[in-house]
């Protein structure tokens, strides 16, 4: 995808799918149930909003469209979806699609290879039937070993799987063999999320109640031990690559760089400005241009600059911190820095700073060291 004498690729697209066939329980984001006649008027409204907005970056160095799911749509849909976004990929280093393997198939799969994606993230959750189930989701196993040879079949072998653990009445005996499943397909990243109850959620409006945080954090050791033991680094809390596969797009997110977020329920931040496209569907069709824009304060820039940065292995290097904030990390956090590191819950080289072992297991109470 790389031309040679271009322009050198830089910002970081992130387009918004905002329809699935079915709606999990544990999901909040901006979705919808398929419907054609929907899909091509937001491709339309898609259109309209590439078009007419100015801070789209022209040459981005990573694009990742997500969802809800895009592979829900129609063949010639998804086509058409490719070919929009194919015309800020000629640069890019890292073209991520997400996909559910319950609506991959040969066509899309060949359309991906042919649009230039080079990165698939998949949605595995748990190879158990009953956690499936639970989670509204209706594949098995085999759907995805069979979605994942498609995908190599087609020269697309960087394939991230996402797990969820601290189901209820999930066990560390059912989530040991979703791993073991997991590692079989042989992907080159995993991301292994804890269960969120959100407000908005199907499980939320139920009032499914997380698990217990002690029985979370036991599974989040075996999650760590187990991907340690199989040759992935966790290089963020909940992240875990072969060596050179580290997300592109979300270590941006992570950097606290700026990133532009196209489409209906999407989010980006420019400076110290944090922005969300209109979330309702209907609202988004009518128009395409309407979104809520956030200022940031230089202490609201200070504090995420420190929270995302804290979230990797590699932590938060001083002067990347000027380059964000145009300040000085000691002059506003040394104290906290200094007790921190007393505790055994961050290290400091000087350079940067990072979380322990068990700082990273305590991170919510790390970063709440750091509030304001």
């Amino acid at each position: 995808m790389m031309t040679a004498g271009a322009n050198k690729a830089e910002g970081h697209l992130y387009v918004h799918v905002p329809f699935c066939r079915t709606i999990c329980g544990y999901c909040d984001f901006c979705r919808v149930v398929y419907r054609r006649e929907t899909a091509e008027q937001w491709l339309h409204a898609l259109q309209f909003e590439l078009n007419h907005r100015d801070d789209i970056p022209a040459v981005p160095e990573t694009i990742y469209i997500g969802g809800g799911t895009p592979t829900s749509l129609d063949a010639d849909l998804f086509a058409r979806l490719l070919e929009l976004t194919g015309t800020y990929a000629k640069e890019c280093t890292e073209y991520t699609v997400e996909v559910n393997p319950e609506t991959l198939d040969e066509t899309k799969a060949a359309l991906l290879r042919k649009a230039g994606v080079n990165r698939v993230s998949m949605g595995f959750q748990s190879s158990d039937p009953k956690e499936l189930a639970f989670m509204n989701r209706h594949h098995t196993l085999d759907t995805v070993r069979r979605a994942a040879q498609m995908l190599r079949d087609n020269g697309i072998d960087n394939l991230s799987l996402d797990l969820i653990y601290g189901l209820p009445g999930q066990d560390a005996a059912s989530l040991d063999r979703s791993i073991a499943d997991a590692l079989s397909i042989q992907p080159k990243h995993m991301s292994l999320y804890s269960l969120t109850i959100e407000e908005n959620s199907i499980f939320g409006k139920k009032g499914v109640e997380p698990c217990d945080e002690e029985l979370e954090a036991d599974l989040y050791e075996l999650v760590c031990a187990r991907m340690q033991e199989a040759g992935f680094e966790r290089y963020e809390i909940a992240n875990f690559a072969r060596y050179g596969y580290y997300s592109r797009h979300n270590t941006a997110y992570w950097e606290y760089r700026d990133f532009c977020g196209v489409s209906a329920g999407a989010s980006g931040k420019s400076g110290h400005m944090r922005y969300d496209v209109e979330r309702s569907l209907a609202a988004y069709l009518k128009n395409p241009l309407a979104r809520t824009e956030i200022p940031l304060s230089v202490e609201d820039v200070c504090f995420e600059t420190v929270m995302m940065s804290l979230r990797m292995k590699k932590g938060l290097k001083r002067s990347l911190f000027l380059e964000r904030t145009g300040r000085n990390l000691d002059d506003i956090y040394g104290n906290v820095i200094r007790e921190l590191c007393m505790q055994g819950l961050l290290m400091d080289d000087g350079e940067r700073i990072f979380c322990t072992e068990r700082g990273a297991s305590l991170l919510n109470d790390v970063l709440e060291s750091f509030l304001p």
